[in-house]
């Protein structure tokens, strides 16, 4: 049922019916509410410049809703602890073995947190380096070196991780890039439209690869 209700998602989406993406809600204290201007700027550039119809509201869900399966993509962020239920792991790998995404991005200091539970949820899978060839990388913009770094914290380079199944990407966990940090309101961060580009670029490649690949 679970995997009929993400396979309508996407023939809708396929039919140019708005699609809504949402922002994960988790316990242990993070600050899972962080860059509350990221999602809604990258929805406008990817509607403005890869021809999607995602819906501007972003709505929040729960990592052990069954509201969770209503939504293709989902992003996380924080800089803190990360804490899933026992339901929380059955729901979440449930819905990424069903054709979800979930987009992981370090907004500096989840990293030895979420490790710990991306872990819990496939315990027998270990995250992988993408290459910088990988076709999230590739298209529709062009990312020669792989993820690009958009904020400094710890002079360490930037790494995209993911989990596969059956050959698709279904988790993207990136450290040391903060994209959502470049996806924010000028003001906020004073970061120049070179790098808010950059960073927005590859969030439309994210965007891209989960609902055409």
């Amino acid at each position: 049922m679970k995997k009929l209700l993400l396979a309508g998602i996407f023939f809708l989406w396929n039919l140019g019916f708005s699609q809504e993406i949402a922002l994960l809600k988790y316990a242990g204290g993070g600050d899972w509410y962080a860059n509350p201007t990221s999602l809604p700027n990258l929805v406008k550039f990817c509607n403005q410049n890869i021809n999607t119809k995602l819906s501007t509201k972003i709505p929040t869900v729960e990592v052990g809703s069954p509201d969770l399966f209503s939504y293709p993509f989902v992003h996380m962020t924080g800089h803190g602890n990360v804490v899933f239920s026992d339901n929380d792991i059955i729901n979440l790998r449930n819905y990424l073995t069903s054709g979800g995404f979930l987009h992981i991005d370090d907004n500096y200091g989840m990293d030895q947190y979420i490790r710990k539970e991306i872990k819990r949820v496939f315990p027998d899978m270990e995250l992988v380096e993408l290459p910088a060839n990988h076709i999230l990388f590739q298209k529709p913009f062009l990312f020669p070196g792989g993820i690009p770094k958009i904020h400094e914290h710890d002079n360490k380079p930037p790494k995209a991780f993911g989990i596969f199944i059956e050959n698709r990407l279904v988790l993207l966990y990136t450290h040391e890039t903060d994209l959502g940090d470049g996806w924010e309101n000028q003001e906020v961060h004073n970061d120049p439209l070179e790098v808010r580009t950059k960073a927005l670029k590859m969030g439309a490649n994210i965007i891209n690869y989960v609902f055409n690949y």
